[in-house]
């Protein structure tokens, strides 16, 4: 009999957004954005427990007021504007293993990619098991803009990002139809082995597969125009939300 491994979701929500103000808590379509990725985690029934990371009160108790665990507030040296994900993620599963609940793998849900859906979830985490050799797995889509038409200035000059490609036809001179396909990764959604932040200090480790993202699966929102790009594509019914069944909590709209 197989034995599916424990995940855990770890949900990061950080109260110093700059360029969106309080934007993991601010109401979007009538709950505060972080709902729908608690809600989306919770319903996709893959995780043994939703964990949100955060340095803030306020965003704890909304948190849990949809159904997401918060155990320890983030310390503040894991908080600031620079600090990379691994370690808030150390952090978060050392103190769970000490508390005796150690999770063999976890998923990073970001609050700013609201159009995930539970199914989205499971799609990604039955691709992730379907490859035991895999530190990792994370969201992509294909990109939008391409960087074999990147450059990068020094002084009066530039210089192609990507100088490789055909000597008489170079990228940066080629229809974006032929160029060769890069994908981008998105806010959508990560998964890892826990072993990979214990015993090789990263997050993606080595091996990482592809999870190709579909619709609006990976839209991330992070800035002014991106909320409102958001809202006007859940109006016009090009995207949806996933199912909040918590009441929506009392907020003032920031």
């Amino acid at each position: 009999m197989t034995v599916t491994p424990t995940i855990v979701a770890l949900v990061p929500a950080r109260a110093g957004s700059k360029r969106v103000p309080g934007k993991n808590v601010r109401l979007f379509a009538g709950h505060p954005l972080i709902a729908y990725t608690i809600s989306a985690a919770i319903q996709s029934r893959i995780f043994s427990a939703v964990i949100v990371s955060t340095d803030s009160e306020e965003i704890a108790e909304i948190a849990r007021h949809y159904g997401a665990e918060v155990p320890f507030l983030r310390p503040v040296e894991y908080a600031a504007d620079l600090s990379p994900d691994f370690e808030w993620i150390d952090y978060s599963l050392r103190r769970l293993r000490q508390t005796g609940r150690g999770f063999e793998a976890f998923s990073i849900l970001r609050p700013t990619s609201p159009f995930r859906q539970p199914e989205t979830i499971q799609r990604a985490w039955k691709t992730f098991l379907t490859h035991s050799q895999a530190d990792s797995l994370r969201a992509v889509e294909k990109c939008g803009q391409h960087p074999g038409k990147m450059w990068v200035i020094n002084g009066d000059f530039m210089e192609p990002l990507l100088p490789n490609g055909p000597q008489d036809l170079p990228w940066h001179s080629q229809p974006y139809q032929a160029l060769p396909l890069v994908y981008a990764q998105n806010a959508s959604l990560e998964m890892a082995w826990s072993r990979v932040v214990f015993d090789q200090k990263t997050i993606a480790g080595e091996i990482i597969m592809p999870f190709l993202t579909e619709g609006f699966e990976g839209f991330d929102i992070n800035t002014p125009a991106d909320w409102w790009y958001g809202e006007y594509s859940l109006n016009q019914r090009d995207a949806q939300l996933p199912s909040v069944p918590q009441s929506p909590i009392i907020l003032t709209a920031n």
